[in-house]
């Protein structure tokens, strides 16, 4: 799909939003108490998913502009494109796959002649049984010891998705099998996730696509030597065979750093490292939770994948929620968008999303190499609930800022505790889900200046206490956190941030922003290590700094 990008600004719906902006004040009091029918009309089912939007910003002449927009931008063409193998990202000239990665076994996709859907479970089934070996104690380390740590090492796609799913679905791991990950090129990170373990006993996955990956790399040759030192008198070359493994397509390289490439499991170009959780990237993910809890992991993206291909816009959870972040960025000047888990076990979901959607949307070109004429991205930040509101929650509902915000819960905890003081016993997750229920309703309706004086308050501090509500709110709901369920909510953002790169005309799939700081590292290496004409070539503010670490450096 390589014709120009439509110019969002140029359509007649844009126009009509720029209108609608225009003076825009949100009164959800109103438009609750005039309108019975709001939220049956904006509550809406996605698998598994309850979703509300009554407390956003969307009514019916907003909604019909921006399914206008969706139209004259042409989304379904893109999405379609996608989900058919075309080349949407325009700049790397490649296809947009990852929702091949949970098509079941029996379908067929044909992409530039190839079946993909069996080249995904032919690697699906290696990486099963690798996870069986594992699990089951038949993979022993090289001194017979069956594995009892796995250490993934990868960055960016490559840690950020397997750690938020290895924490969010910490009920279904296996016993007396822990995973760890190690991402920052800081040595410290290694230091701190080696320590305790034993070398016999540890297992560790290297996922770099190009297995060439600096910090990966890095980090990988760290723990090769930290294995070999705990292991003196065993085979080295067995050791690295029966320690190390490989999420790589590299193979001569998987091979000259001492993995067998039979033990590497690969993935394809048409996989981005931010979409790749549902690839082998997943591998320490399936040795923590098993083939058929994976299984159901793909089985919850593919249902949502199917809810966003199939759905009309108009009850398409995923274009609603984007077209909206586009209302509230574009037109409305919100710069962030928080996303509060009520659920613990999703604490690294915030994080998770900020690599997803600000590597993907964060461009100012469109994908015909265009400037764009709109503002793009948004700044995703987030904690769990309750935590953030007693840390930053003040900024939302008081402050001069619009932050929209997603609230997720699930109505089944994963651990169902209840708590007896003073003679009254409550359900904690209750309590908890009193805090979840709460805080959208304060967001939106506020508390009035009358209300305040009503409580007795002093006229002098009534102003501080007056909550102006209108401030918008998503609120998604499952029946509990299960690896279906974790699927979809994954599914769930890839397709809002789709929506929103489709209206801006951005490829959404490329990442050249994080190049040039690591070209220029390559550069900067040698001046910081001793060579005096690498350091006459850096800009004034870096030669200073690099002297300033040679003084203080103490090795």
């Amino acid at each position: 799909m390589t014709e120009g990008a439509v110019d969002p600004a140029s359509t007649a719906a844009w126009s009509r939003l720029t209108t609608l902006a225009e003076g825009f004040e949100p009164d959800l009091r109103a438009w609750f108490a005039d309108d019975p029918g709001r939220v049956e009309r904006l509550s809406f089912t996605a698998a598994d998913l309850h979703v509300d939007l009554s407390k956003s910003f969307l009514g019916e002449e907003l909604l019909d502009a921006l399914l206008a927009l969706a139209e004259e931008v042409g989304l379904t063409r893109r999405r379609d494109a996608m989900f058919a193998g075309e080349h949407i990202n325009v700049t790397e000239d490649r296809a947009v796959l990852h929702t091949a990665l949970r098509l079941p076994a029996d379908a067929t996709l044909e992409v530039d002649g190839q079946n993909v859907v069996a080249d995904v479970h032919e690697v699906l089934e290696r990486v099963y049984a690798f996870a069986d070996q594992v699990r089951s104690g038949a993979w022993t380390g090289v001194t017979g010891e069956r594995i009892r740590t796995v250490v993934n090492i990868g960055i960016g796609g490559s840690d950020l998705g397997p750690v938020m799913a290895y924490e969010a679905l910490a009920p279904y791991r296996q016993d007396g099998l822990e995973c760890r990950f190690i991402s920052n090129i800081d040595p410290t990170d290694a230091a701190t996730k080696l320590a305790g373990l034993d070398p016999a006993s540890t297992l560790f996955i290297v996922s770099s696509k190009t297995f060439g990956t600096l910090e990966t790399l890095t980090n990988a040759r760290l723990c090769k030597a930290w294995l070999l030192d705990g292991l003196t008198g065993s085979d080295q070359t067995e050791a690295v065979k029966r320690h190390f493994v490989a999420v790589s397509t590299a193979l001569d390289k998987v091979e000259a750093f001492g993995i067998d490439p039979d033990n590497a499991f690969g993935f394809w170009d048409w996989v981005g490292g931010r979409y790749s959780l549902d690839s082998a990237i997943g591998t320490s993910l399936v040795v923590a939770i098993g083939p058929q809890r994976f299984a159901e992991l793909l089985a919850g993206f593919h249902a949502m994948d199917e809810h966003f291909r199939t759905t009309d816009l108009a009850t398409n959870v995923p274009v609603l929620m984007g077209l909206l972040n586009v209302w509230y960025s574009s037109f409305l000047g919100a710069q962030s968008h928080a996303v509060l888990p009520y659920a613990q076990l999703l604490h690294r979901f915030p994080a998770y999303l900020q690599q997803l959607t600000m590597e993907s949307n964060g461009k100012g070109v469109r994908w015909d190499g265009t400037p764009v004429t709109t503002d793009t991205g948004e700044v995703f930040w987030g904690e769990p609930g309750t935590n953030g509101q007693h840390a930053f929650y003040q900024l939302i509902h008081q402050g001069t800022r619009l932050i929209p915000a997603d609230f997720i819960a699930v109505a089944n905890p994963a651990h169902a505790l209840r708590d007896t003081h003073d003679g009254e016993t409550v359900d904690v997750h209750e309590l908890f889900l009193a805090n979840f229920f709460a805080q959208t309703r304060a967001l939106a309706f506020g508390k009035t200046a009358d209300e305040v004086r009503a409580e007795g308050t002093a006229e002098a501090i009534v102003p501080a206490r007056v909550f102006t509500g209108n401030r918008p709110t998503a609120s998604v709901m499952a029946p509990e956190l299960s690896p279906s369920v974790l699927g979809q909510l994954v599914a769930l953002y890839e397709h809002i941030t789709f929506t929103q790169g489709a209206v801006w005309g951005i490829d959404s799939f490329d990442q050249w922003g994080v190049e040039l700081g690591k070209q220029l590292a390559q550069q900067v290496g040698p001046a910081i290590s001793g060579d005096d004409d690498a350091l006459a070539a850096q800009d004034a503010s870096t030669r200073a700094l690099i002297s300033y670490y040679r003084k203080q450096r103490v090795r």
